[in-house]
């Protein structure tokens, strides 16, 4: 399975804006510049997170975007959900039922083994995303973060915010 770097960035921009003060949002042009992506494809992402109700937008000249949600209630899932929608990652196409070795469809299990075992996978793995929020992330990252990056960091946010 492949994810989109659409939910990196996005991923990204929730914990970006889970650092910023309440009531002040960042532009999507000041998102994409801080992470170094293209802004015409990390507004995408933004506009996933803000159609699925993660992140919402601000209008005006002090405008942008930020979470809509607490951190704590927000999950990997949502975002991975909000970019990629929600359609199994594992497509079953019933193979089995095809070839020289193909029977009467009416002796197959209603359900694959193949498929039930994605199934199971993708489950577990959705379930792990799901316990995962972006408040747990942050914790994550004042771990991974070396030092002078989270400095320069706050000195961007706040030349940005002021």
């Amino acid at each position: 399975m492949r994810i989109s770097e659409g939910v990196e960035w996005a991923l990204h921009c929730a914990t970006v804006l889970a650092l910023i003060p309440p009531g002040t949002a960042l532009p999507g042009a000041r998102l994409a510049e801080f992470h170094g992506v293209p802004a015409p494809y990390l507004a995408k992402s933004l506009q996933a997170l803000r159609r699925a109700g993660i992140a919402e937008s601000v209008p005006g000249r002090r405008g942008g975007f930020r979470l809509a949600r607490r951190i704590e209630d927000i999950t990997l899932l949502d975002v991975v959900l909000a970019v990629e929608g929600s359609a199994p990652a594992f497509r079953c196409t019933e193979i089995r039922k095809r070839g020289p070795a193909r029977v009467d469809g009416s002796c197959y299990t209603p359900t694959c083994a193949i498929a039930a075992a994605m199934a199971h996978a993708e489950a577990a793995w959705r379930a792990s995303l799901a316990s995962v929020s972006i408040a747990d992330v942050l914790i994550g990252l004042a771990g991974s973060v070396p030092p002078e990056a989270a400095a320069k960091a706050a000195g961007w946010l706040q030349e940005v915010l002021s």
